[in-house]
């Protein structure tokens, strides 16, 4: 599973929107669209319920997803940011 394919799952989950999750990502929607095949194809799973032009809506295993993706993703930027912190205490040290 791959950091930028959780990221644009995460934003689609949240917008149930293709388009509208391409444009927080500033990245064209054939992207996000194929980051999300690539990530159901990798997990065997549909992430999405998609009905033409009716709203999108998560699958059973798009809601567990969510849960954990927004986990790791937390945890991924407290990681960053405390790592930063880390290296910029020891550069105020010398």
């Amino acid at each position: 599973m791959e950091f930028h394919h959780l990221r644009a799952f995460q934003e689609v989950a949240r917008a149930l929107s293709f388009t509208q999750a391409a444009r927080n990502l500033h990245c064209a929607q054939s992207t996000v669209t194929a980051q999300i095949k690539s990530l159901e194809r990798r997990l065997g799973v549909l992430l999405f319920h998609r009905r033409g032009r009716c709203p999108i809506q998560l699958t059973a295993a798009g809601v567990l997803l969510q849960e954990r993706a927004t986990l790791i993703l937390d945890a991924i930027e407290c990681t960053d940011r405390d790592v930063r912190l880390v290296a910029l205490r020891r550069t105020h040290i010398r």
